[in-house]
Order: C-alpha cells, then structure tokens, then sequence
C-alpha cells in the first residue's frame, strides 16, 4: 500500500510540473509570433517586385484630354505666354513662376500667395491652396 501511496503521488507532481511549463509556453509564443510577422512584411514586398517590373514594361500612356493644346485667356497668357499648350505644360509654367517670384507661402506650403497677375487669374483671391489653384485656371482654358 505504501507503493500506492508513492505511485499517486507521483503522478499529481507531475501534473502541477506540467501546468507550470504550459503557462510559460504560450508566453514563450507571443514573441515568436512578433518576430514571424516582420518576416512576412518582409516576405511580401520581395512578391511585390515582380507586380511593379510589369508595369515598368508597359508604359503608361498619358490622357489624351491632358496632351490637348489649350489657348489661355488674356490673363492666363500674361504669366505662362499665349502660345497653345497642353494643360500639364500650363501647370509647369505657373509653378515655374511661383517659384521664381517666391510666392508659395513659407508656413503652410500647400498655399499661393498671389501678386497682380495671379489675383487677375485667381478671381481676385490673395491666398489659393495649389488644389484649388487647378481648377481655377482650368477656367481660363479654351
């Protein structure tokens, strides 16, 4: 009876020591877990590269509507030139002069302090963000 007694004991002490390495399992698994997702970003543009080499093959072909020669307006041609232009080059020639007259706000970038010639193609507003700056010289487009 005395082996019995032993026998029943060593079982119950093996069930309390396997308890303990179980809970520090899934411990042990949370960082191994971390460490795997890094390897898929990592893993994920390598399978990225062979979708962007495609399109490099294929060039893009630009909008027809943009390559269009468009006149300016009188106002428009006295800072971009009367001469008809694609509206892309229309947006090259106002940032040019933008630019070389320093008129793109120092605080908030996104914004164009105009002068004289500006305010005419503007509507008569001194501060036009370049999102808006578009559509008001799309409007002197013809």
């Amino acid at each position: 009876m005395a082996t019995a007694k032993k026998a029943a004991k060593k079982p119950a002490a093996k069930k309390t020591a396997a308890k303990k390495p179980a809970a520090k399992k899934p411990a042990a698994k949370k960082p191994a877990a971390k460490k795997a997702a890094p390897a898929k970003k990592a893993a994920a543009p390598a399978t990225k590269k062979p979708d962007a080499k495609k399109p490099a093959a294929a060039k893009r072909k630009p909008n027809a509507a943009f390559m269009k020669p468009m006149t300016p307006s009188a106002v428009l041609a006295a800072v971009v030139g009367n001469s008809p232009m694609p509206r892309t080059e229309v947006t090259k020639k106002i940032w040019d002069y933008i630019k070389k007259n320093k008129l793109q706000d120092a605080v908030n970038r996104r914004l164009i302090n105009a002068d004289e010639k500006l305010k005419a193609v503007f509507g008569g507003k001194g501060k036009v963000s370049m999102f808006e700056m578009t559509k008001l010289v799309s409007n002197h487009l013809k």
